[in-house]
């Protein structure tokens, strides 16, 4: 039985682990780059999402790839800051900065999706997954051309990879990152299943 005293001396640090990444998590670098480039506002182009996807719908490829890269290292950057309390303190600072980048209170709590943002926490967690994730993502996309379901597909390999690799933690932090993953997909699921999603390289 875990003790309660231990419990109440962690709670607050795991509490101010959350609210600190779920506040870097909420910086809508998308948002920001695309204004100070003179682009006005991603979120009224294409999909409105504010991640690296839509940016590269402005056509600068490389907004859309320095998106990417800071939507990625702001959840990398809550888990390693994390850690240097404890490994706890880590897998809850992910978990507030994927919630921040979905849900940022900036933005009325409308956020991106999250891909990026899973890839950088799992950098910080588990190195060697965001590997594999990053082979499944640029397997699918190559094979079908589609960025969403790469996505989806290689969100769905990460957990049991961890599980099976007796990263239990962060497998079941993951399972909980991959479902609200796959919900904040499900336009893009019923767009796949109807047909009329958007391949890789489509200019709409």
């Amino acid at each position: 039985m875990p003790d309660p005293t231990s419990w109440s001396q962690s709670l607050p640090w795991l509490g101010a682990a959350l609210a600190f990444g779920y506040l870097l998590g909420s910086i809508p670098f998308g948002l920001i780059l695309t204004r100070m480039a003179g682009l006005g506002d991603v979120r009224k182009i294409g999909s409105g999402n504010i991640g690296a996807t839509n940016v590269l719908r402005t056509g600068n490829r490389k907004l859309a790839a320095a998106t990417l890269m800071l939507d990625a290292l702001k959840g990398t950057a809550a888990v390693g800051l994390a850690a240097l309390h404890s490994p706890d303190a880590a897998v809850t600072a992910g978990l507030g900065a994927f919630i921040g980048h979905l849900f940022p209170v900036w933005l009325g709590f409308k956020g991106g999706k999250g891909v990026a943002t899973f890839l950088g926490v799992l950098l910080g967690l588990a190195p060697l997954f965001a590997l594999i994730f990053a082979a499944v993502w640029l397997g699918m996309a190559k094979l079908l051309r589609y960025s969403s379901l790469a996505a989806l597909t290689a969100a769905a390999v990460v957990p049991p990879a961890l599980y099976l690799s007796g990263h239990v933690q962060i497998a079941h932090l993951f399972a909980v990152l991959s479902a609200i993953l796959i919900v904040k997909h499900h336009q893009n699921i019923r767009r796949l299943l109807s047909g009329t999603e958007s391949r890789i390289g489509d200019k709409s």
